[in-house]
């Protein structure tokens, strides 16, 4: 028999890069361009089985009690369908953290189609973050004060482990740790510092990223006091790590500025009081979430960092050496902020323009 050669296979597109930006209340992500001019590349649905979750929600009273709840809280009058995403190493889905359908789900980006759902304990899930190998992800699960760590292309749990009162942000260390950071209660008005131990159990988890077993806990409130800090909140909000993982800056509630901590040492060694914008209500009760300043990264070589001041409606940047701070960029509350393909620029979300 004569041999016939196979068909030529299809060509697959070339992978670019590019930055996903959630539209939180409207269930979407935009796809732009991580440097350069940012255009926009195109839009994806990242509810695609919307009605068939609120129907799963509306029968069931005590999710929909959460649901509504969280819509009248930190949803501000909207449903939570997007929070954080990322997509898996090849391209071929984005896992999103949907908080009012309290999943991870992993949207396919070439069809549209949902690929796998996940549901977190509690009622909401929160940030997540992406193992370095790019095998798992790991999410917060809010009202259940656990972290999942999932399969990034199955959907299936590898682990777990139990965090303070409402788990935060999440980050892989390449020790071979994740780093949970709980904020507490963020929906009550017990804002002023004396009320502060009304706010829940807040603190740093870090577990084994293997074994999911937690090697170390870390309570802001005994560092803060340490320093002298004793009316600061120790709820900690977004961080960032300086390139070798020896500094983690970070951000807490109600504050204008941020904290350095020396993690060998474990101890605070600076902080840095960022301007107030006139304009912005000093009543904490006003703030978005307990959030005054909230959004934080750094620039790959570690001599940077770019902040958002959310409430007081300003972006800067800040020398890491000095601590002093560059011009006041005016933004629309900008709600959180990362760093560029080429990791020459600070982008931010304008939460208050959808820009």
């Amino acid at each position: 028999l004569a041999a016939v050669p196979a068909a030529p296979a299809a060509a697959q597109p070339a992978l670019q890069e590019v930055m996903l930006v959630g539209n939180n209340w409207e269930g979407t992500a935009d796809v732009i361009r991580s440097r350069g001019d940012f255009g926009k590349i195109g839009r994806i649905n990242l509810i695609p089985d919307k009605n068939q979750r609120l129907l799963e929600i509306y029968t069931d009273p005590v999710w929909l009690i959460f649901f509504l709840g969280i819509r009248e809280t930190v949803g501000e009058g909207n449903d939570q369908y997007v929070d954080d995403m990322y997509t898996t190493p090849d391209g071929s889905a984005i896992v999103v953290s949907r908080p009012s359908f309290a999943d991870v789900a992993s949207i396919d980006t070439r069809t549209g189609a949902l690929k796998w759902r996940f549901r977190v304990s509690g009622y909401r899930s929160d940030h997540m973050a992406v193992s370095p190998d790019g095998t798992k992800v790991a999410v917060s699960a809010s009202t259940g004060n656990t972290v999942h760590v999932l399969d990034i292309n199955t959907g299936r749990q590898v682990g777990s482990f139990a965090t303070g009162d409402k788990p935060h942000e999440n980050v892989f260390t390449r020790d071979g740790k994740i780093w949970n950071m709980s904020i507490g209660e963020v929906n009550n008005d017990f804002d002023e510092p004396w009320m502060d131990f009304l706010k829940g159990d807040r603190k740093i988890t870090i577990a084994d990223a293997s074994t999911y077993q937690v090697v170390r806990t870390v309570d802001m409130r005994d560092r803060l006091n340490a320093f002298g800090r004793r009316d600061f909140s120790d709820a900690v909000r977004p961080v960032a790590f300086t390139p070798d993982e020896s500094k983690m800056y970070f951000q807490v509630s109600f504050y204008n500025g941020f904290f350095e901590y020396d993690v060998a040492t474990d101890r605070i060694t600076r902080q840095k009081t960022l301007p107030e914008n006139p304009a912005t209500d000093d009543n904490r009760t006003t703030f978005v979430n307990d959030s005054r300043h909230h959004g934080m990264s750094m620039n790959p070589s570690g001599t940077k960092l770019c902040i958002a001041g959310t409430m007081d409606d300003y972006a800067t940047i800040v020398d890491r050496e000095t601590l002093a701070e560059g011009p006041l960029v005016p933004a629309a509350k900008p709600y959180w902020a990362t760093v560029s393909g080429d990791g020459r620029a600070c982008v931010i979300s304008e939460s208050a323009a959808d820009q």
